[in-house]
């Protein structure tokens, strides 16, 4: 039997039957904000010069990466804690939500109903949304799962202004017991400000297809849910420097408003990864308010990619400036660093500085020596260089907690200064001398032009 399948529309064709693709406006990326734009290119990654501590885990080798996005400068303090504010906020709000959703009240009702769900009045809801609440929200772990916030709801910080005792019961959760408080202030519990989020192990998923020599697999096991609390642990600038007095900077570093401008500390890789995400979906919450394409994933840098980047275009230099010297013409320090045996001020700075310190590189990235090591995506391993790819080189294993920090930092000698010296940190590990700066992929490619 011979089925024959005939293919007709119903609608008037402009195109005249030809194949002239998908009709869209046209695309154009928009920079990101206090980003700068990396493009693609080769380079030689690994130690051109000598390498004084004999670790040879950075063999010379040519590999190419694409363009990319990079921050230039450190996430600062300033950065962070909007991060930081956002779950304390959305947090506020879902308990506040809950609260009000328990008693039964709606946006129209006055105290803690102003805080309701924004789906409390089913009348207001489009068709697809009643569907979604009860075929899944509904029935999600919590009961509360996927049901929006009303953010325009003004969060009340002042106790004095509580609209009522249920408002006030709700908020109280936030805090620390009194017997904890000092200065007869109250204290919040910051270890409940814990961001939640799901990513997909893109990588695992692959890897299966081939194991299994099927095209599609499963994806519903790579599916990954992380709970990462997002507060900074100030207590590193005690435990990183024993028998050493740096409470001011335990007790400000994070919390004054004379450091917003300084890269953020105390964050662990798990904390940056989280930061990232929020950031992504940050970003697109309001791409889609706004009826435009969604931007594509802030993340960390590949170890490839930040030393491309911190190399500024100088192929073989041995700092971002190029080198070999650590001084310009008028004797001064080119980076935040430990010059001298135990002298860490001879460079003017005594911790961290400023983000935006120093002279920048060709790509006008700030601090890509020195200041605070800087967290990157990949794992580490003092072979790798041996057998990751030449194209866009990068060993990712969620299962290897060391990852990557490059750059050197304050309270670092010359060597780690270097663009191809290596180093690692746990990724649940926080320090007072690791921050990081975040990359986008560059959607699309220059044009290509042939003379």
């Amino acid at each position: 039997m011979l089925l024959i399948i005939t293919v007709m529309s119903c609608k008037n064709n402009s195109n005249r039957g030809e194949l002239v693709g998908i009709q869209q406006k046209k695309w154009f990326g928009e920079k990101p904000y206090g980003m700068t734009l990396i493009e693609q290119g080769s380079f030689i990654m690994g130690k051109s010069d000598e390498d004084n501590v004999n670790l040879e885990n950075a063999i010379v080798r040519t590999v190419t990466v694409p363009s990319f996005y990079m921050d230039e400068t450190e996430i600062t303090n300033s950065e962070y804690k909007q991060f930081v504010r956002w779950v304390k906020d959305s947090i506020a709000l879902t308990m506040l939500a809950r609260k009000a959703d328990e008693l039964g009240l709606g946006q129209d009702d006055e105290g803690i109903g102003e805080y309701a769900f924004k789906d409390s009045d089913t009348s207001e809801l489009n068709e697809f949304q009643k569907y979604m609440r009860e075929n899944y929200y509904d029935l999600s772990e919590d009961g509360f799962g996927g049901r929006a916030l009303n953010w325009k709801a003004e969060i009340i910080w002042q106790t004095k202004d509580y609209p009522d005792q249920s408002y006030a019961e709700v908020m109280d959760s936030l805090y620390l017991p009194p017997e904890q408080w000092y200065n007869n202030e109250m204290k919040l519990d910051v270890s409940k400000l814990v961001y939640s989020y799901i990513w997909y192990d893109a990588e695992a998923a692959a890897l299966e297809s081939r194991r299994e020599n099927k095209r599609f697999v499963d994806r519903t096991p790579y599916f990954k849910k992380e709970e990462v609390q997002v507060y900074p642990d100030t207590t590193v600038w005690i435990k990183d420097f024993i028998y050493s007095y740096n409470e001011p900077m335990h007790n400000d570093y994070f919390s004054h408003p004379a450091y917003e401008d300084y890269p953020v500390v105390g964050v662990s890789w798990n904390q940056a990864d989280a930061f990232c995400n929020w950031r992504t979906n940050y970003k697109n919450s309001f791409q889609r308010a706004k009826g435009k394409p969604e931007v594509n994933r802030f993340r960390l840098p590949s170890e490839a990619e930040w030393e491309y980047a911190a190399r500024g275009g100088l192929p073989s230099g041995t700092y971002p400036w190029g080198g070999p010297y650590l001084l310009n013409d008028r004797a001064c320090y080119l980076a935040n660093f430990k010059p001298l045996r135990g002298d860490y001020a001879a460079d003017q700075a005594f911790y961290t500085v400023e983000a935006r310190s120093y002279e920048p590189n060709d790509y006008n990235l700030y601090n890509m020596a020195g200041n605070v090591s800087e967290w990157t995506y990949s794992s580490y391993d003092p072979n790798s260089y041996e057998y990751v790819a030449s194209l866009s080189p990068n060993l990712s294993s969620r299962e290897e907690s060391r990852k990557v920090i490059r750059g050197g930092s304050w309270k670092d000698v010359a060597y780690f200064l270097r663009v191809s010296s290596r180093d690692f940190e746990y990724s649940d590990s926080a320090r007072s001398y690791i921050g990081f700066r975040t990359v986008q992929d560059y959607l699309g490619s220059s044009e290509v032009k042939i003379k």
